[in-house]
Parts: structure tokens; C-alpha cells; sequence
């Protein structure tokens, strides 16, 4: 069937990797600096990247533009604060959808 869709497994270490030294991302998709044409995107799924943060650091505010994003704690907690001023803090097990 042309156009079908395949699901690839793709361990962390087999995806583009950036150290920020306070973020280290792997890359499920070319994203940012990592680029691999065989990993474009999936459908209209355009990121999926696995972030690790350092405990007490974490993105400055940012804006984003056409994009549905969703967070799934691992482990520990994630504080999100947003331009609006809201603070939400997500606790390992929890997910937060943002529409922006």
C-alpha cells in the first residue's frame, strides 16, 4: 500500500542526541542540529524527543506557534510556567497537553 506508515522501534541511543549540559534531547525525528533523512516525520507527528533535564534548570520562556505538545513525567517533577503566568508542576506519572 504506497504511503502506508511503518512503526520502527528506535532505542534512545540509535536517535539524534544534543548535550546541553543542563538538557540532553534525543532526537526520535530531525530535529534542530540532527538531521536524518530516513527520519522525517511520522504522518503529521513532527517531534517526539525524550528530554532530560537537570533538577533545577529548564527552558527560559519561549513562544510556540501551531503546535500540540504533550509532557509525560518519567521521574521526578517538571514545573512549566507559561507566558500567561500560570504555573503547573507535573509529578512522574503525570501528563500535560498544551495547545499553542
Amino acid at each position: 500500500m504506497e504511503g502506508e506508515m511503518k512503526i520502527v522501534k528506535r532505542a534512545s541511543e540509535e536517535r539524534g542526541f544534543a548535550d546541553h549540559g543542563w538538557l540532553k534531547s534525543y532526537h526520535t525525528f530531525s530535529f534542530a542540529d540532527y538531521h536524518d533523512a530516513r527520519f522525517q516525520q511520522w504522518g503529521c507527528l513532527r517531534v517526539i524527543n525524550e528530554d532530560r533535564v537537570t533538577p533545577g534548570e529548564g527552558f527560559g520562556t519561549h513562544s510556540h506557534r501551531e503546535f500540540e505538545i504533550f509532557s509525560y513525567i518519567i521521574t521526578g517533577e517538571l514545573t512549566h510556567d507559561d507566558s500567561m503566568k500560570n504555573r503547573e508542576v507535573l509529578k512522574k506519572g503525570e501528563v500535560q497537553f498544551t495547545s499553542a
